[in-house]
């Protein structure tokens, strides 16, 4: 009986430790069986939990000149009003293009050998009574005689080619001293069953945007790009968390 319930408690504890670590999103794709993947809300990113304003260094801050008289406002760029996003909502539009190649061929091949030999022919004649111990034939001279080989060959390979190629329209949610701005940028894509989501956030410089009011994302400093999927395709992918425990806490 003892052992019954010994077994009926663990079978408890792993479905209980499974549940654990699927957490909400085990209770969310099982009420979304059948269903396509909902799509989030449209937030302000600043309201967003998680959200934080961008601190960098700044220069000092130079004064404003006023000239009286003059169509001409400092550090304006024309007569007319610029079209393209500077200030905090404005909309710019990031090209996103990404070309990433890496090809890394990596070998090892190393070889050792040591031998050992260790005795004592004569201390004080005891060297005598060594037989006493140990079986008859020893030689004191050579009671040790160690020697080990090791020899290890590795070898790694990697080749990797990735291109995206999209664009995605982002939110002015900051205006930095120095003028810089921080966008951020949320883009969900749903087809049947599968959405795929693209999120850029980072810090752009207003030289930077083209008179048609893009930008490319390499001119990004602090880039953040994220590109993925949800949806049944993505869970057929993936490992079952069952395994992906396993791979974790199996040391061979």
């Amino acid at each position: 009986m003892t052992n019954r319930i010994t077994s009926i408690t663990r079978i408890l504890m792993v479905v209980g430790l499974g549940l654990a670590l699927s957490g909400c999103n085990f209770f969310n794709r099982l009420s979304n069986i059948g269903s396509e993947p909902p799509l989030s809300k449209i937030e302000n990113p600043v309201a967003q939990k998680g959200y934080q304003p961008v601190s960098m260094p700044m220069p000092r801050p130079e004064p404003v000149l006023l000239q009286a008289n003059s169509l001409w406002r400092p550090g304006s760029k024309a007569f007319f009003k610029d079209q393209r996003a500077n200030q905090v909502g404005d909309i710019v539009t990031v090209l996103v293009e990404i070309e990433d190649k890496a090809t890394l061929n990596n070998s090892t091949d190393t070889t050792r050998a040591s031998s050992e030999n260790a005795g004592f022919a004569g201390f004080l004649g005891l060297e005598s009574q060594v037989t006493k111990v140990l079986p008859e034939g020893t030689d004191a001279a050579a009671l040790i005689d160690l020697g080990s080989d090791h020899s290890m060959k590795g070898s790694g390979a990697v080749n990797r080619n990735e291109t995206i190629n999209m664009e995605i329209a982002a939110i002015v949610t900051q205006i930095l001293p120095n003028g810089n701005m921080v966008i951020v940028g949320r883009q969900e894509v749903r087809v049947n069953f599968e959405s795929r989501d693209l999120s850029v956030t980072g810090v752009v410089r207003p030289e930077d945007i083209t008179s048609s009011n893009t930008i490319e994302s390499a001119k990004i400093a602090e880039a953040r790009i994220a590109y993925g999927g949800r949806g049944h395709l993505t869970d057929v992918q993936q490992g079952r968390y069952g395994q992906q425990l396993f791979d974790i806490i199996f040391p061979f």
